[in-house]
């Protein structure tokens, strides 16, 4: 029972954070340090990349139907002729090109990373620096609004910065958010996109994870696994909703203001032997 309690906890930790831009692999990397050792198994990993994939891929169905037959047509149709190409076919090519910076450093640097930036000192620092960083953005004119005023240079900026997200304390959603916000993109499209730009990066973690589980000596427990998968795809559907419809009308600000007072403790309880 402790553990389907702590996969129910951690699947909500994971929807909180992967969609609000406060960083999911950094409070993941505090979770074993505040709620025991174990917590952040790969029997976990798994059931909560799942049930954010799952809420990605649900909430944006109609998005991907549309340039999934997009693409199915106008690809037999126009080759690479890209002016010819529907708004949401393009959109899928940016997409891709978008998520290629991440699988690129993930592939190269996964092993460091995992080695030397996991730590809780490295967590509270880049909260800190990156709501800097937001809070920076956040302020600039926006002057691009809706999907299909997304170009290839936008796509192509953002998806660098997304590559950035594979250290812990950053934030998948609040450095592809920043990185639209800096180009000018509207908060609710800058919002939309990093969204859609992180399913094939989810779907890779996650596929990652599941090997590694199957691969792996200890046991897979697919209890767990469900649980976590269940509450972190129904909160993050629920997330998603939620932040798309809260910044047609408000600002990032009280995400800056978490990322602060919670870098700040931590830092403070690295400093004081606490963490």
């Amino acid at each position: 029972m402790h553990d389907y309690l702590l996969a129910a906890l951690l699947g909500l930790v994971q929807a909180l954070t992967e969609f609000l831009p406060i960083s999911s692999s950094g409070h993941l990397v505090l979770a074993p340090h505040l709620l025991g050792e174990g917590v952040s198994s790969l029997t976990f990993d798994v059931g909560l990349h799942a049930g954010t994939l799952a809420a990605t891929l649900v909430y944006f169905w109609h998005d991907w139907m549309r340039i999934v037959r997009g693409l199915l047509q106008d690809i037999p149709a126009h080759g690479m002729r890209l002016s010819a190409w529907s708004e949401s076919s393009q959109l899928g090519l940016w997409i891709v090109l978008g998520t290629l910076p991440a699988v690129i450093v993930g592939i190269a640097l996964n092993g460091p990373i995992e080695a030397s930036v996991r730590q809780p000192a490295v967590v509270g620092a880049l909260l800190i620096v990156f709501a800097l960083v937001l809070l920076w953005a956040d302020g600039r004119p926006q002057r691009v609004r809706g999907l299909h005023r997304v170009g290839l240079v936008q796509t192509l900026l953002i998806g660098l910065a997304q590559a950035v997200a594979l250290v812990p304390g950053v934030s998948r959603s609040g450095i592809t958010i920043t990185a639209g916000r800096l180009l000018q993109l509207d908060r609710e499209t800058a919002t939309r996109f990093a969204f859609l730009l992180s399913l094939p990066a989810v779907s890779a973690a996650a596929t990652l994870k599941l090997t590694e589980a199957l691969t792996g000596n200890d046991p897979v427990r697919w209890g767990p696994i469900a649980v976590g998968a269940v509450v972190s795809g129904l909160a993050g559907y629920a997330v998603i909703h939620w932040l798309l419809r809260y910044l047609r009308t408000h600002s990032l600000r009280p995400f800056v203001w978490y990322r602060l007072t919670v870098g700040v403790l931590v830092l403070a309880s690295v400093a004081t032997g606490r963490l």
